[in-house]
């Protein structure tokens, strides 16, 4: 890891540190040669950031240090906004991540098509069955399968992915140590060997609940299209889909029951604008044909 790397990983454990904060440093540092000669006053009045003494704190400690220097041997790779590794599309997002922590295989950030799949915690069979049958002819075609490694339509999107012979990528809120739920901790442990499991949070850091929405914002922004499966009227999936369309992608959604709150979101989507997928090929006509 070279300096500046270094350096902005450290920079990026620090307590009350925010997008924000780290643009606001390099705009007038690029290259972070003074990062350790930051004082209480230059956070005051030029980065605006009350939180300097935790900031300061922070970066003297050597117990940062070493835990960024066991990142390789635990194989976890971090990958700047400024390597190549990072996902294109993504950098193209509104304040997209300025680190992604990465356990697997990484070259599946610059595969040629991601789509993501994503729906409800609880779901029924209809939503299954149509994982199932939509996934194998885009698995086919190299299409990787991004999600988010919740219960439900996520897990199965996985699953399925996996099954077929094809890639998944999952993007999880929380860092790479606390893998949440814990029923999804195999699952996690597989990919972190053969597909991939993403954060934009130090490995060490425990999932909260607002980080759950926002990881939703790298799914759809590493994507060039986002299925939605099922989903309730106020569905994290809905936040997701929202985010694609901000950022110009594709949206698509399975038609469902009028009478299941399971597709009144997918339903909605639909009403709003969203292609209508009853094939796998209604979605590869738009991906890649």
């Amino acid at each position: 890891m070279d300096e500046f790397k270094r350096r902005l990983t450290h920079l990026h454990h620090c307590r009350g540190v925010g997008w924000k904060t780290i643009f606001q440093i390099l705009k007038g540092d690029p290259e972070l040669k003074n990062l350790y000669q930051l004082s209480h006053n230059d956070f005051f009045t030029q980065i605006h950031n009350p939180s300097s003494s935790s900031i300061l704190h922070d970066l003297q400690s050597g117990l940062i240090h070493d835990q960024i220097r066991q990142y390789k041997i635990n194989g976890i790779n971090v990958i700047t906004i400024f390597d190549d590794e990072y996902p294109t599309l993504l950098k193209e997002t509104y304040q997209p991540p300025w680190i992604l922590y990465a356990k697997g295989d990484i070259t599946l950030l610059k595969k040629d098509i991601h789509l993501a799949v994503v729906g409800a915690r609880q779901h029924t069979e209809y939503g299954e069955n149509a994982i199932n049958y939509l996934l194998p002819k885009l698995i086919e075609q190299g299409i990787v399968i991004v999600s988010g490694l919740a219960s439900g339509i996520d897990t199965i999107a996985h699953h399925s992915a996996i099954k077929n012979g094809g890639k998944t990528i999952a993007v999880i809120a929380g860092g790479l140590f606390h893998i949440y739920p814990q029923t999804n901790q195999q699952l996690a442990s597989e990919m972190m060997k053969n597909q991939l499991i993403i954060s934009e949070y130090p490995p060490n850091i425990r999932p909260t609940r607002w980080q759950f929405p926002m990881r939703n914002r790298i799914i759809s922004g590493i994507c060039k299209g986002i299925l939605i499966i099922q989903a309730k009227s106020k569905s994290g999936s809905l936040i997701t889909a929202n985010y694609a369309v901000q950022e110009g992608r594709e949206v698509f959604a399975l038609p469902g029951n009028i009478f299941s709150s399971y597709s009144i979101g997918t339903n909605e989507l639909i009403q709003q604008g969203a292609k209508l997928i009853i094939t796998p090929e209604d979605i590869l006509q738009e991906l890649i044909f």
